[in-house]
């Protein structure tokens, strides 16, 4: 009967979803008041946390102040456990299909902080379902993924937010807010920096041929992406510093870091990027890497210009060149990284999550008068990032709203769906340009989703081999390179192509 369902969940989800789910409407057995979608504030959803072992535990801890959680769903029992004694009366699952099949009708929403790669998956087949849907930064793991989450949050019409906490807090619509004042002037440059990875890097195949844990589902873990032996080196934890599964330091780290100007500046997609990195190979990210981006014009905002602007990105340890505004031993940004916008009139710094911004020099604050606030502030959005809830209560007042009237969350999908294609596809752009990769800067067309100075002959070598040893006092190297097409292998990391036995809904038409 096991087995009977799990193929009963598939053919549900993968083979028929997205064109069945099109004329259905679901209405949760919680709230027959909700059936012309608005929901009281003082009814509570009914929430499934799907990935819980991690940040979802935080996550859901910030949603049950206000809301039911009804289902746990997580590969992983044991790394769940903690959060599964959180909530006893959830229901607990290992795979999400069978969570939708089995009480999907008492669903009104799901929290999504699983690997990067199967965020697109679990998220898609939501929102068909008519869930809203909150889902952790990087919202997704390729271009496409960002595109088609972005066109069905649209379609079907459902809350979202991505869970880039940041973006909920008054620092970022500060810094908004002091750029278009112009007290910098027009800016043209920006530089972000962070202190990731704090995981590893730059790691060799693992091996893997080692005893699967009893509380791990290994073959749901793996999901979309290819199949191979279970390795501890994956999971719980260090999944991000492999391709398959997650996007390293920029994917992690960007969504957080490059949010304050990616509003700011009201970007979309960049025409161009360059990247260069430390030893990158098939496998795992590298440990350090730089990319730039560059934006072309945009229109003005008030009195302050838009002009074509390059995003320098650092991460690795490595970071932009010192200001000369700053004094000596005062830091740039902070612990954990930050922004420098460069203007025709000055310079703005900001820290992580655009926190605590200031001018360059500091000394230019004494004599600063705050702009008027004109971005509105979120509930809460004014204390410590790791003690309030703001992020996810924004989007839970979002889902209590009528489609027809909502104030959108603050992270929505159509705004962080064209801002994480942004980020991913730097990714790409490290992956292709990596020790024996396309010399050149790549240009984009993010309309269409790809690179268009990329020629069906182009070739690109990866290291799958990088082996160091001493031998009777010789140091001896073994690195050996594989040879891929390079439009191939871009297209493919645009789209991936996902394992037999998954895939996602269709791509909604305009």
């Amino acid at each position: 009967m096991k087995n009977r369902k799990i193929e009963i969940s598939r053919r549900n989800f993968l083979g028929t979803v997205g064109t069945a789910a099109v004329g259905l409407t679901i209405v949760p057995g919680n709230v027959m008041g909700k059936s012309f979608g608005f929901v009281a504030p003082s009814d509570k959803l009914n929430i499934a946390g799907i990935g819980v072992g991690g940040m979802g535990r935080n996550n859901l801890r910030n949603m049950a102040t206000t809301e039911n959680i009804v289902a746990l769903c997580d590969v992983d029992w044991a790394y769940a456990g903690k959060t599964f004694k959180d909530y006893p009366k959830a229901k607990q699952f290992k795979d999400w299909r069978i969570m939708f099949d089995e009480i999907g009708k008492s669903i009104d929403a799901v929290m999504v902080a699983t690997p990067d790669h199967s965020h697109a998956g679990v998220t898609a087949h939501a929102m068909t379902l008519g869930k809203h849907a909150y889902t952790q930064k990087p919202l997704t793991h390729s271009v496409y993924e960002s595109r088609l989450l972005t066109k069905l949050a649209k379609k079907y019409r459902v809350a979202t937010q991505m869970g880039n906490q940041g973006n909920s807090f008054d620092w970022c619509r500060q810094v908004a807010e002091w750029i278009e004042s112009g007290i910098i002037g027009d800016v043209y440059e920006v530089h972000c920096w962070t202190d990731r990875p704090i995981w590893p890097q730059g790691l060799a195949e693992p091996k893997g041929g080692v005893k699967i844990p009893k509380d791990l589902d290994w073959n749901l873990f793996v999901g979309s992406a290819k199949e191979r032996p279970y390795d501890p080196a994956y999971t719980p934890w260090n999944w991000r510093g492999f391709w398959d599964f997650g996007t390293g330091a920029l994917g992690d780290m960007a969504c957080h870091i490059m949010d304050p100007l990616y509003w700011a500046l009201d970007l979309k997609y960049p025409t161009s990027v360059m990247a260069s990195s430390t030893i990158s190979n098939l496998y795992s990210p590298p440990q350090a890497q730089m990319v730039t981006y560059t934006f072309q014009a945009r229109k003005p905002k008030g009195n302050v210009k838009m002009p074509e602007v390059k995003v320098h990105w650092y991460d690795g340890g490595l970071l932009p060149d010192r200001p000369e505004e700053l004094k000596d031993g005062e830091m740039m940004g902070d612990e954990n990284g930050g922004i420098i916008f460069v203007g025709t009139k000055g310079k703005i710094m900001t820290g992580c999550y655009g926190m605590n911004p200031t001018l360059l020099p500091k000394s230019e604050m004494v004599y600063f008068k705050q702009p008027e606030p004109t971005i509105p502030r979120i509930k809460g959005g004014n204390g410590d990032i790791w003690a309030t809830n703001a992020h996810e209560q924004d989007w839970i007042r979002a889902c209590k709203e009528s489609p027809d009237n909502r104030k959108e969350s603050s992270s929505n999908f159509q705004f962080s769906g064209p801002f994480n294609e942004m980020v991913v596809m730097g990714v790409l752009a490290v992956r292709l340009s990596g020790l024996q990769g396309l010399q050149r800067e790549l240009k984009w067309d993010g309309e269409k989703m790809e690179f268009t100075n990329i020629s069906p002959n182009d070739k690109i070598k990866i290291v799958t081999v990088d082996n160091y040893s001493v031998v009777d006092g010789d140091p001896r190297f073994d690195r050996r390179f594989a040879e891929f097409n390079a439009k191939e292998m871009a297209n493919e990391w645009i789209k991936h192509t996902y394992r037999e036995g998954w895939s996602l809904p269709e791509m909604p038409k305009e």
